[in-house]
Parts: structure tokens; C-alpha cells; sequence
């Protein structure tokens, strides 16, 4: 239940480090400056010419330049970037532990803050002490915490752990206490820094149905974490920091694409990559079919220019439709349809083998499916050259819940050897080869509703999917 009440409102926010070589360096620091100012000052008394000349025995290290963005309440900010970027530096300074250099930031309302394992505990109280410790800590009385002392207890699920010292407990039973405390405070601004990642997935699911009630009262969230696929389902927006600056700073799904596209590995052990670059001609595909059985005509496409696109420049989505089996454009169908996705790339660069595909996710952000020309390993060509039109056609049976979808649209590229190894290469090896050219969140949204039959049940399962199985009765009456 996001509002128009902005808690958190930084701008032009900046922190500076000074790097020293050797703590001789550190002592010049504080001793010379001062020294040459005292000398100054007296030149100037005196009616001596003063020296403009200052001394610095330090690097400067910018962990954060020029980052602005507001959250406000009720609404689930996403902060994410490679180790290094900056994360932890902003959170800190969000949470009051450190100063920034210069620029703007107000923060408004309690905060609960998860920065690390450890802290805010005492290592040799037991989980009860340091329940009132945390709680007094994050500003609750003594009546306050005993109030909730019981809810804490229940929701950490530790057992009789609870009155053993907390440095006898794993890393799992620490973070169930230490969120336990921070939601139960009744924080305005609640801060998780990849702490929920050591938890099993009983407790990880029932932390975020937590924080979803959490943010239904008003609470904003800020979500750091390196996993993409939580960003997308549970953020609205997010702030992507490279080196310390900002690189992006909006709509959470077209985040990620923007931090899979900075972190793609660009320098692929393959040498078609770098020809295709360097303006020398590769053999390229000359195809004998470049029309489907159906093709949409014109007036049936949705021209991609409406979609925000993020990618490499090497190519451009031009246009999208959807058809049902009868080659008719909807975007309404029935549990168990066909659905007919028919887009098309623009290729503003030479390419390597081309990879195409689509994903569907749910209302709620879930990426219920995803699958293109690398999972059915199409025949493609090796190369395809600048001015290429590439065309494709996908077919997907809608065994999905009723509910609303949206899909991305995405195309991409690897190079011919990678692509011919598939089934020798794991899954990791084989994604960090990949070359993302372009993607396009929320490209267009369908519908699924009821099956419109006479017999059997209106809808043909329950939950996110349709999975093939059995059932059999046996009775013994």
C-alpha cells in the first residue's frame, strides 16, 4: 500500500574514504596540514606572502557518488550491485551508522535495520537477554518488548535455545532471532541486507509473508540481495550501483536487466565475437525459409518503440503480437489454450548465433515460465550480419492458474562452439557465455480465465501450474 508520503529522500549523496599506504602516511596527515596552516597563519600576521599549496598523504576511495532516489511509504526498494558497489555503504549511512561526505538525506520513522549477522547482539547473553538488549537497542521500552516477548519467541521457532548464549547458536538460528526482534518492532523503514539468504525456505517464506504484511500497514522495505528473481517478485522499484554510482533507478524488473547487462562477461574466450566487432566479414546465413505456414499481418503487431528496451546496442525488439490457433489477435484465453507469440528483432550489429525466448510471470512477479531457441535447441546459424531481421514464432500451451501475466521478450547471443557443446557444458559454464543483447520487460500482458466446456470442472488444477501426473481411486469398503 504505497503512498505519496516519501520516508526516505536522498539526494546528490556522496562518501568519501581516505586510503592510507602506511600509518606513517596517516600521521603526516594529521601533523603536516596543520602545521602548514599554522605557518600560513603567521605569514599572514607578519604581512608575508601565505602559499596556497595543500598536503594530502591519502588516495581518495568514492564508495558512493551522486546517488539520488526516494522511497516512499508502504513501497519495497530493491538495492542491488556487484560485491563492492556501494550496497553496504548506503544502508549504513541510512541507518544512522555512518556520515556521508556531502549531499542531502532524510530519513523518516523508526528504523530496523538487518545489516549483519551479530549485530546488536551480545555473543554470551542467551536469545532472551539479548531479545530485550536488541529491543531496547531499537528503541522499545522494557513494557514494550515484554508485550511482544511471546510473538518474537514463535516466530524465531528456536525451542529451548532461546535461554542458551547466542554464540553457541548457527548462523540459521541467529538470523531467525535477530528477524524475529527487527519485525516485530513496529519499524516505519525495515533494512534486510542478504541476511534472510542462510535461512532454510520454511523460514525464508514465512519472513517475506511477514514482510508483506509488514508493508500492507505502511512500512517501506529496503531489500539488498545478489538474488535477481526476489528483487523482481517482491520490489516495485530498484537502484542499481556500479563502483558507487547510480545506474539505475526505477522500475524493479527493468533493473535487473540492467544489472544482468553491466555484469555480462564481454570478454568470451571465442574470437567470432571480436570479428564480428572488429568490421572483418564472417560467413553468414543465407536462409531457404523466411516465411512461416502464418505470419500475422501488419495492422495485428504491437510496435516495440511503447516498451522501455535495455540493451547492448547490437540490437532492437521492433514489434510483438499474440494470436490464438486461429491465427486470431487476443491476448484473452482459457486454461489450457495455445497461445501464439509472434515478435521480431532488428539487428544493428553483427551477431554470433542468435538466442531467443520469452518469460511469462504472475501478478505477483513470480517467473512461472521461461523457455526460447536455447531450450529447444533450434537450428540457427553460426553468424548473422548487421540489418538482419530475425523473426520468431512460440507457441506455449497455457496450463497456467487464472490470472493476469505479463512477458518479457528477450534475444541474445553465443558464440557457435558454446552453442554446439550444449549438452556437454553445465548449466553456469553455459550461462556465463551468453551475451545479452536485448530485453523487454512487461513487453504486453494476456489473460487466462475458465475453460468453456461442458463437462469436468471449470479449471484444471490448482496453484501456479499444470503438471502432467496420475490419480487413482481404490476402495475397501
Amino acid at each position: 500500500m504505497s503512498s505519496d508520503e516519501i520516508v526516505i529522500d536522498v539526494r546528490n549523496l556522496c562518501k568519501r574514504y581516505e586510503i592510507y599506504s602506511t600509518p606513517r602516511d596517516r600521521l603526516k596527515q594529521f601533523i603536516f596540514p596543520q602545521l602548514f596552516s599554522f605557518v600560513n597563519s603567521v605569514c599572514v600576521a607578519l604581512g608575508l606572502s601565505s602559499r596556497s599549496q595543500s598536503l594530502s598523504f591519502f588516495k581518495e576511495f568514492w564508495a558512493l557518488q551522486d546517488v539520488s532516489f526516494q522511497v516512499r511509504r508502504g513501497e519495497t526498494l530493491g538495492i542491488i550491485g556487484r560485491n563492492g558497489s556501494g550496497k553496504s555503504t548506503l544502508l549504513q549511512i541510512l541507518a544512522g551508522t555512518l556520515v556521508p561526505t556531502s549531499g542531502h538525506v532524510n530519513v523518516r520513522g523508526r528504523i530496523a535495520a538487518l545489516l549483519e549477522l551479530g549485530s546488536g547482539f551480545n555473543p554470551e547473553f542467551t536469545g532472551r537477554e539479548n531479545v530485550f538488549l536488541n529491543g531496547r537497542i531499537l528503541g522499545l521500552t522494557h513494557k514494550e518488548i515484554e508485550s511482544r516477548y511471546e510473538q518474537i519467541v514463535d516466530f524465531a521457532d528456536i525451542g529451548d535455545f532461546i535461554d542458551q548464549p547466542v554464540k553457541s547458536y548457527s548462523s540459521g538460528m541467529f538470523v531467525r532471532l535477530a528477524f524475529a526482534v527487527q519485525a516485530h518492532i513496529d519499524a516505519s523503514i525495515i533494512i534486510i541486507d542478504e541476511a534472510l539468504a542462510v535461512g532454510d525456505i520454511f523460514f525464508r517464506q514465512k519472513c517475506y509473508a511477514r514482510l508483506q504484511q509488514l508493508r500492507e500497514s505502511g512500512a517501506a522495505i529496503l531489500l539488498v540481495t545478489h538474488a535477481m528473481t526476489e528483487v523482481e517478485q517482491f520490489c516495485e522499484k530498484a537502484i542499481l550501483l556500479e563502483q558507487g554510482a547510480q545506474k539505475f533507478w526505477g522500475d524493479a524488473k527493468e533493473a535487473t536487466k540492467h544489472y544482468y547487462l553491466i555484469h555480462q562477461s564481454l570478454e568470451i574466450n571465442n574470437s567470432i565475437f571480436k570479428l564480428n566487432h572488429s568490421g572483418q566479414s564472417l560467413q553468414s546465413f543465407q536462409s531457404s525459409n523466411t516465411d512461416f505456414e502464418f505470419w500475422p499481418n501488419d495492422n495485428s503487431f504491437n510496435q516495440a518503440t511503447q516498451n522501455n528496451q535495455v540493451g547492448n546496442g547490437w540490437g532492437t525488439l521492433i514489434r510483438h503480437a499474440v494470436c490464438d490457433s486461429t491465427g486470431f489477435v487476443t491476448n484473452s484465453f482459457a486454461q489450457g489454450d495455445i497461445a501464439f507469440f509472434y515478435y521480431e528483432f532488428l539487428l544493428t550489429a553483427p551477431i554470433a548465433v542468435p538466442l531467443a525466448g520469452l518469460v511469462l510471470q504472475n501478478s505477483r512477479g513470480v517467473n512461472v515460465h521461461g523457455k526460447g531457441s536455447l531450450e529447444y535447441v533450434v537450428t540457427a546459424p553460426d553468424s548473422l550480419p548487421a540489418g538482419s531481421i530475425i523473426r520468431c514464432r512460440q507457441s506455449i500451451e497455457l496450463k497456467l492458474e487464472i490470472g493476469e501475466y505479463s512477458y518479457e521478450l528477450g534475444l541474445a547471443t553465443i558464440d557457435p562452439q558454446s552453442y554446439r557443446d550444449i549438452p556437454s557444458i553445465g548449466h553456469e559454464e553455459l550461462f556465463s557465455r551468453i551475451v545479452r543483447i536485448c530485453h523487454v520487460p512487461g513487453a504486453g500482458v494476456i489473460n487466462i480465465g475458465w475453460r468453456h466446456i461442458n463437462t469436468g470442472p471449470k479449471s484444471a488444477h490448482h496453484g501456479v501450474a499444470d503438471m502432467p501426473g496420475k490419480f487413482d481411486f481404490a476402495f475397501d469398503i
